[in-house]
């Protein structure tokens, strides 16, 4: 069977649905599909070409670089640039905001990604991905600034995320439900295979670091036990599914249902991973796909971030299990985890 909507008739038909469409974001979310076809491509033939190592830099996190971080990075800032149509540009990989050579004052778009998310993972075979935002800037008719990707989560346009597997996916939202694309290499396309993603309301599996346990505040610690209890009233015990691949585990729970942990700990007081280009835009997919994300005392994308590289404390999945983690939440418990 030949497959009738690949990812660009998809968008085409999508636009024709808002009367006044300019194309812009069109071609923002058709110039990141391109880059994760390149992306993953790389992946792919990683081990044969060696490219699975380090470059000996360090990133603005503190984190050894990966030289596919630095790849994938250069192939996104690249095509997007081309693209015409985005103010600036954040990347995990960058200290700072990067300008385009287009004209700032025109373009209506700010676009943030992790141009490659789990990258630790490369030699092991783990599903890795990438994760982007798009925020219309604040000033439409001003020059594109830092301050454009300083706002709420309810103001993205579209975000979205690929997973390098077994198979490469590409998901994403513009604000009217989640769709999902894989990408057949027979025809170099991307087709669509899962219209109007929604998530289980609830799931079996969890996923966390539990090697953190010792850092962990007390309500973390009860709830990971309660989950392992077997109780048939509140169907546990739940399976652990870990990949230490964020990625990889949100796309998991979101198609079958579960929750995924990173909270808050001694260690990480605010939490390990970025706000702008790994909470906000899988938040914005779980609840377009009527699941939640929360940073343990509001939704994720209530937060508006003070810095670009904001880290937050982040349980996403199912709406069950998230509701029962902040219901123990807000129930009174002794500051941190004695053991």
């Amino acid at each position: 069977m030949i497959p009738t909507t690949t990812l660009g008739r998809f968008i085409l038909a999508e636009e024709r649905k808002h009367r006044g469409a300019t194309g812009e974001l069109s071609d923002l979310i058709s110039a990141i599909a391109l880059g994760v076809k390149y992306i993953s491509r790389l992946v792919t033939t990683s081990g044969v070409s060696d490219l699975s190592g380090y470059t000996g830099k360090v990133n603005v996190q503190g984190e050894a670089t990966k030289i596919l971080d630095e790849q994938s990075d250069e192939i996104l800032v690249e095509l997007l640039g081309s693209s015409g149509h985005f103010g600036l540009l954040v990347s995990e990989e960058r200290d700072t905001v990067v300008g385009t050579t287009v004209n700032r004052d025109s373009a209506k778009y700010v676009v943030a990604f992790d141009p490659l998310d789990g990258s630790s993972n490369l030699g092991s075979n783990i599903p890795v991905g990438t994760i982007f935002t798009i925020f219309r800037k604040l000033d439409p008719g001003g020059p594109a600034g830092a301050q454009d990707f300083l706002q709420s989560g309810r103001g993205i346009v579209a975000a979205g995320y690929a997973v390098y597997g077994a198979k490469t996916t590409f998901v994403f939202s513009s604000g009217s439900g989640v769709h999902g694309f894989t990408l057949d290499p027979a025809i170099g396309e991307f087709v669509l295979t899962e219209p109007e993603l929604r998530s289980p309301a609830r799931g079996k599996t969890y996923s966390v670091n539990e090697g953190n346990s010792a850092q962990w505040a007390i309500d973390v610690s009860e709830f990971i036990a309660a989950l392992k209890v077997p109780n048939k009233e509140t169907g546990t015990p739940y399976s652990l599914r870990y990949a230490g691949s964020l990625v990889a585990d949100f796309d998991r729970n979101l198609k079958n249902g579960g929750i995924f942990l990173y909270p808050a700990d001694v260690k990480n007081p605010r939490g390990k991973l970025r706000l702008l280009y790994e909470c906000m835009p899988l938040a914005f997919i779980a609840e377009q796909a009527g699941a939640m994300a929360t940073d343990g005392q509001r939704a994720v994308l209530d937060i508006t971030p003070g810095d670009i590289h904001e880290r937050c404390p982040l349980v996403i999945g199912s709406r069950h299990e998230v509701e029962w983690y902040l219901g123990m939440r807000a129930a009174p418990k002794s500051q941190h985890n004695p053991g």
